[in-house]
């Protein structure tokens, strides 16, 4: 903690392992103690070593050790002898949140037959497979074109969610051809699953508005029942960086490229194994959105089956948090990294909706089973402080495995329960990994971001009830 120098509240520096490169972090005293307690430290700084790093690597108050970069952490390198980095895209890519929201109030439902119809209908858990049988042809077009597929050929939504995705659900540059066979084969009937670790639905009441106005412009009321979808791109994805970290370490010697960590392993983004993993990443990225989609579409039958008279359900927004995109940041077309963390484009970029430029992307930053989470909007000033990011969760404080050994899950789920939260999972032992003491406190994690300015709060969700895989 020494070596960090506080440059602005709630926002710290120390050298990077290049000195042309610092090493920044949204944090407080607090939760500078939090992130010692790990590698995600280290990572971040070997971070910095990567050819092509633009500006400033920057750590999410959420942060925590992961797979060569932290979780929560954004680097943006410069293209196109810059490289792309499977690591800081992470395994699940794409894996992402979306709010749906509705026009009851909690005083109109029981959680608990919803809870069980919504557990009865979406598969979860790890390895499940899904109810959507898609041909070859129908993968790739899945890969290939993403939510515009699934809402225009296969009737699996409307045109007007299309228009609340990130980047409308398609990122054009995929190419199937570019993901492997053993990748496609894991894919395949997984759409529309859940999955399993952190992933989750949870069932939502709005609590508290900070900010009326943006409320008002996402459709969100005190008292509302909202939806919270929380998943990636399942075996699909993982198959992709598994296939891609394999190769760009065999080759990472033909580019002259030495790193601090095998784990960071990468190539020029203009390289055949750069332009390779991008195509195919884009491709994941197209998955992941539609197994929201498909799950959304799960959940809209659901609520039409229980509540006939009242069964809309309004996608608010969708947002990745595990990706790599180009976009011009501080002047520069550059790409921007984030494993972990979520864009916070400020109001009136041109990426966002018309009917949300007037007051900055949406961001939901999820707490854990029995915490609050909340809804957000970007900045103008996350650009300059944060290459326009910010966290995507609460972050972990304790392993899977010290949170098993913490508590046991059927005292968890017993607890949950007596605080009127209904929960679902197949099993004690990963629903303890999940428990909210493995997780930092969200409530001072997103004050530490509103503080640092790169996004203001909007709105605070409570659970009523949680399916998890």
């Amino acid at each position: 903690m020494e070596s960090m120098t506080r440059v602005a509240d709630a926002i710290y520096e120390t050298s990077g392992a290049r000195p042309d490169v610092p090493v920044r972090l949204i944090a407080d005293e607090e939760l500078l103690g939090q992130v010692q307690k790990d590698r995600s430290l280290e990572q971040l700084r070997n971070v910095s070593t990567l050819p092509g790093v633009a500006h400033f690597v920057v750590g999410m108050p959420d942060m925590h050790e992961g797979y060569g970069f932290p979780v929560g952490g954004v680097a943006a390198t410069r293209p196109p002898n810059g490289v792309i980095s499977p690591g800081g895209i992470g395994f699940d890519i794409n894996c992402g949140v979306r709010l749906l929201a509705s026009d009851l109030r909690r005083s109109s439902i029981e959680p608990l037959p919803l809870v069980h119809e919504l557990s009865r209908s979406i598969p979860s858990g790890y390895g499940r497979t899904g109810r959507i049988e898609l041909s070859s042809g129908e993968l790739d077009a899945v890969l290939r074109e993403g939510c515009s597929y699934l809402v225009t050929e296969k009737g699996m939504g409307r045109a007007e969610d299309l228009e609340t995705i990130e980047s409308g659900g398609s990122l054009r540059a995929a190419d199937p051809s570019k993901v492997s066979e053993r990748a496609k084969h894991r894919g395949r009937e997984q759409l529309g699953t859940l999955g399993g670790g952190n992933h989750f639905l949870e069932v939502d009441v709005v609590e508290e508005l900070f900010d009326e106005a943006a409320a008002r412009a996402l459709g969100l009321f005190p008292g509302q029942v909202t939806v919270l979808i929380h998943s990636g791109s399942r075996g699909l994805g993982h198959q992709v960086c598994t296939d891609f970290v394999r190769r760009m370490d065999e080759e990472l010697g033909r580019f002259g490229i030495e790193l601090p960590d095998r784990q960071l392993s990468c190539a020029p983004f203009e390289s055949p194994a750069g332009r390779d993993y991008f195509a195919a990443m884009c491709a994941a990225a197209n998955f992941a959105w539609c197994n929201r989609q498909a799950l959304t579409e799960q959940v809209r039958a659901v609520f039409a089956r229980l509540f006939p008279r009242n069964a809309e359900l309004r996608l608010v927004y969708d947002v990745a948090h595990n990706i790599a995109k180009l976009e011009r940041i501080l002047g520069k077309e550059l790409l921007v990294h984030r494993k972990g963390a979520t864009r916070a484009f400020w109001p009136g970029h041109p990426e966002l909706p018309e009917r949300y430029r007037g007051i900055g992307q949406p961001i939901f930053i999820p707490g854990s089973m029995g915490t609050c989470s909340f809804v957000l909007v970007g900045t103008e000033a996350s650009e300059r402080i944060s290459l326009s990011s910010t966290c995507h969760g609460a972050g972990r404080a304790l392993s899977r495995g010290a949170a098993k050994r913490a508590v046991k899950g059927a005292e968890l789920r017993r607890q949950l329960e007596s605080r009127g939260i209904v929960v679902r999972c197949p099993s004690n032992a990963e629903l303890a990994e999940e428990a909210p003491l493995a997780y930092k406190d969200v409530e001072h994690v997103v004050d530490v971001v509103e503080r640092a300015g790169i996004a203001r709060k909007v709105a605070r969700l409570e659970p009523i009830g949680v399916l998890k895989g």
